[in-house]
């Protein structure tokens, strides 16, 4: 399972329009995916509940695993990338 740790970009952290853009990528993938703060429980990244109750700020940094799957390495891609932007400019 590709995993990777990033440090999150956005100035509100995993909240509101991040949180949501992340769930969405997740949800719509067909994979599975996990998002938490490395050392912790992570949480499945296709539940804006449980990702908003994380409470990751911006700076914070996060791990995201994704399950095996043909796109599983494009997906992590993308993911890392909605996360360490500042989706609120």
């Amino acid at each position: 399972m590709p995993s990777q740790t990033v440090v999150v970009g956005s100035k509100v952290g995993l909240h509101a329009r991040p949180a949501s853009l992340l769930v969405k990528a997740s949800s719509g993938s067909g994979l599975s995916v996990t998002v938490g703060k490395p050392g912790e429980k992570a949480v499945n990244a296709a539940s804006l509940l449980s990702v908003l109750a994380l409470g990751i700020q911006n700076g914070d940094t996060v791990q995201i695993t994704v399950s095996d799957g043909a796109s599983a390495d494009a997906l992590l891609a993308q993911l890392i990338e909605i996360v360490a932007t500042d989706q609120d400019e």
